[in-house]
């Protein structure tokens, strides 16, 4: 049987793709705006980036001893997908409000405003990815490390940044359309986002979760550890794009060999994805049709 809702999110699809023209057309401003009178343009998105991960590489290569080969590697891989569902939820936050005055004279389907601020920091995200297979290739080539970054591996990328797109989207929606009317929204995401940076495997690894946990509660609590999709999807990310070694998870253990992926940790994500998104498409339809009534 089909979902009462169903029928009315296919057609907001379907009007979305009548207006895709005008999408593409805000998508665009929103890179304009980000790099107006800047001198380095496209650079910054990748300055910021590059400079966490040599900070980062410095306080746990030099200072904290951790002996994990690639070390930069590895959590820039990780690091470049969790920016861009940051930064796309961040940005999506304020979104409808900031086109109020819009919304209040034009029809257009309101999905636009999110989405445009969603697929501006996807093309940067893209964008990032080819510098960082460059860099792996530099690092392949000079240093021996690891193997070519062009391997049989990189035909999962497609399927995986899809599957964080449709993640970074559906809670896109969801906050930009829960800030028209409740704007403390956009500070306890701020919190969740900065809390959840500590809580995915982006600075250390799956591996160090699963040594650290008690032995007698490693099971479920590895599993719970997993609840957050962005574990599975970061860890895809590393898996792919960079050739898994041994692991330097500290203490009594030392290098550690890395864990097997997980098939059924990434289905959840994938799952709970699409979920996601589907919650979003139904909760913002709902709700832009109060949109003007916000004074």
């Amino acid at each position: 049987m089909k979902s009462p809702a169903l029928p009315g999110l296919l057609e907001n699809l379907r009007e979305l793709w009548r207006f895709r023209e005008l999408l593409w057309a805000m998508t665009e401003r929103e890179l304009r705006i980000r790099y107006k009178n800047s001198a380095l343009g496209f650079i910054w998105s990748l300055l910021n980036p590059l400079v966490t991960i040599l900070v980062m590489t410095m306080v746990f290569k030099v200072f904290l001893r951790n002996q994990s080969e690639g070390y930069s590697a590895h959590v820039l891989a990780a690091y470049l997908p969790y920016m861009f569902v940051n930064l796309s939820i961040l940005d999506s936050a304020q979104s409808v409000l900031a086109a109020m005055p819009m919304v209040k004279k034009v029809y257009f389907p309101r999905e636009v405003l999110p989405l445009a601020s969603v697929l501006a920091n996807f093309v940067h995200f893209l964008l990032a990815i080819g510098v960082f297979f460059a860099y792996l290739f530099v690092l392949w080539a000079v240093t021996g490390f690891g193997d070519s970054p062009f391997t049989w591996r990189v035909a999962f990328l497609p399927p995986l940044v899809l599957i964080t797109l449709v993640f970074a989207t559906g809670v896109s929606l969801i906050v930009s359309a829960l800030n028209v009317f409740y704007e403390d929204v956009k500070y306890v995401v701020g919190v969740v986002l900065y809390i959840g940076f500590f809580l995915t495997p982006v600075m250390y690894f799956v591996e160090n979760v699963w040594h650290g946990l008690p032995a007698a509660y490693r099971g479920i609590g590895f599993s719970l550890y997993h609840l957050n999709p962005l574990v599975s999807i970061t860890t895809a990310f590393r898996r792919t794009l960079v050739k898994a070694g041994p692991v330097d998870v500290g203490g009594a253990e030392g290098k550690v060999p890395p864990i097997p992926f997980d098939w059924g940790y990434f289905a959840w994500a994938a799952v709970a994805s699409m979920l996601i998104l589907w919650l979003g498409l139904s909760l913002f339809n709902r709700m832009k049709w109060r949109f003007v009534e916000r004074p």
